[in-house]
C-alpha cells in the first residue's frame, strides 16, 4: 500500500491535533503517511520531501505548523502536489500561524483550514481525491449523509425541549 496523502507535522507536539486528520483518512480507507519535518530545523529534508512527493505518488499534502508556520508554504514552493495548511495554536491564539499560512504570495497557494482544523484538512483532502476515485466518492457521500442525519435527529430532539415561550 502506497500513501496518497502525507501528513506533515512541524514537531510531535502537533500530533494530538493532527490525529483527527489521521483518524478520518483511516476511516475513509485512504493510505497515508505521517512525518515530522521542520522548515527551519531541517530545510534540506523539507525540500527533498517536497521535490519527491509527486514521484512517490502523493496526491495531497497536509502540513501543520505553529508560530511562524512556514512549513506548508515551503513545501508548496517545491511541489506540484496540492498542499493544505493547518495552523496550530501555539502562541497568540494561533493567529500568527493562520496569517503565515494564508498570506502566501501569488503562484504558491496553500489551501488553509481554521486554527487546529486537522479534521477539515483531511475532509478537504478526501474531497480532492474523490474527484478521480468513485469508490472514495461513495464513502465520502455516505459520511456527508451521516452529517445531515445528525442535524435531522438534533431537530427531532429539540422538539421535545419545552419552555413556556418556545414556539416550536
Amino acid at each position: 500500500m502506497k500513501p496518497v496523502v502525507s501528513i506533515i507535522v512541524g514537531s510531535t507536539s502537533d500530533l494530538p491535533i493532527m490525529e483527527k486528520a489521521a483518524a478520518f483518512l483511516n476511516d475513509m480507507q485512504v493510505p497515508f503517511e505521517m512525518n515530522a519535518l521542520s522548515a527551519h530545523r531541517t530545510p534540506e529534508a523539507v525540500r527533498e520531501f517536497a521535490e519527491s512527493a509527486q514521484k512517490r505518488g502523493l496526491q495531497v499534502i497536509i502540513a501543520a505548523a505553529g508560530m511562524a508556520a512556514h512549513l506548508p508554504g515551503v513545501i508548496a514552493a517545491s511541489t506540484l502536489v496540492p498542499v493544505i495548511g493547518v495552523p496550530i495554536k501555539s502562541s497568540i491564539e494561533g493567529m500568527d500561524a493562520l496569517l503565515a499560512i494564508v498570506q502566501m504570495p501569488p503562484g504558491i497557494p496553500v489551501a488553509t483550514v481554521g486554527i487546529n482544523g486537522a479534521l477539515n484538512a483531511a475532509i478537504l483532502a478526501v474531497q480532492i481525491l474523490s474527484v478521480a476515485d468513485k469508490v472514495l466518492e461513495k464513502r465520502f457521500a455516505t459520511y456527508k449523509e451521516r452529517l445531515k442525519q445528525k442535524i435531522v435527529k438534533a431537530n427531532e430532539q429539540l422538539k421535545e425541549v419545552k419552555y413556556d415561550y418556545k414556539t416550536n
